[in-house]
C-alpha cells in the first residue's frame, strides 16, 4: 500500500513513490529487523518481490520511447 503524508517533502525524482514504499518494505521486513541481515541479502531471498518488480517496471518505462505517449508506470 502506498504511504502518503501531508508534511512529507516532495521528491521530484521519477518513481519516488514506489522507491519509498520499496525501501520501507525492505527495512521493516523481519529478515532485516529480526535476523539482522543486509537488505540486499533479503532481496536475493525473494522478500518484497512485488514492489521490486513494480520499481523495475517504473524505471524501465523511463527508457521506453512509447512511454512519452503513455506516461510513466507507477505512482
Amino acid at each position: 500500500m502506498p504511504k502518503f503524508y501531508e508534511d512529507k517533502e516532495e521528491d521530484g525524482r521519477a518513481c519516488s513513490g514506489i522507491r519509498e514504499d520499496f525501501r520501507a518494505c525492505l527495512l521493516q521486513h523481519d529478515c532485516v529487523v529480526k535476523e539482522g541481515k543486509m537488505p540486499s541479502q533479503c532481496l536475493k531471498e525473494g522478500h518484497c518481490k512485488a514492489l521490486q518488480t513494480s520499481f523495475f517496471e517504473c524505471k524501465r518505462s523511463m527508457l521506453d520511447n512509447r512511454s512519452r505517449f503513455r506516461g510513466r508506470k507507477g505512482y
